[in-house]
């Protein structure tokens, strides 16, 4: 089975920037692939989408500051997030979708998460 795992959390101050990596396991090559977060309270969100041909889709609280991209060969998305705020502060879980109909059905897969932290 296909496992999505990050990297690339920790804990820095506002202003500050990390780069989150999700590598795919095995041969599967997703058609969409993305990044939700979820803070302490509140439902998981997305934060910025890419589809197979390296269009973007990015959050309004992330447009201008985050950056999605990936590296077919390599089988790895990242997300390059400058001047982070404190309300940034989440678990950030990778996302990966194949589609495997024309009626749009669809195999989903999941990372298991890596926190960010923003704090003074």
């Amino acid at each position: 089975q296909v496992q999505l795992v990050e990297s690339g959390g920790g804990f820095v101050q506002p202003g500050e920037s990390l780069r989150l990596s999700c590598a795919a396991s095995g041969r599967t090559r997703f058609d969409t692939m993305a990044w939700y977060r979820q803070a302490p309270g509140k439902e998981r969100e997305l934060v910025a989408r890419i589809s197979s041909g390296g269009i973007t889709v990015y959050a309004d609280s992330a447009e201008g500051r985050f950056t999605i991209f990936r590296d077919n060969a390599k089988n790895t998305m990242y997300l390059q997030m400058n001047n982070l705020k404190p309300e940034d502060t989440a678990v950030y879980y990778c996302y990966g979708r194949k589609v495997i109909n024309v009626e749009g059905a669809a195999i989903d897969a999941w990372g298991t998460g890596t926190l960010v932290t923003v704090s003074s």
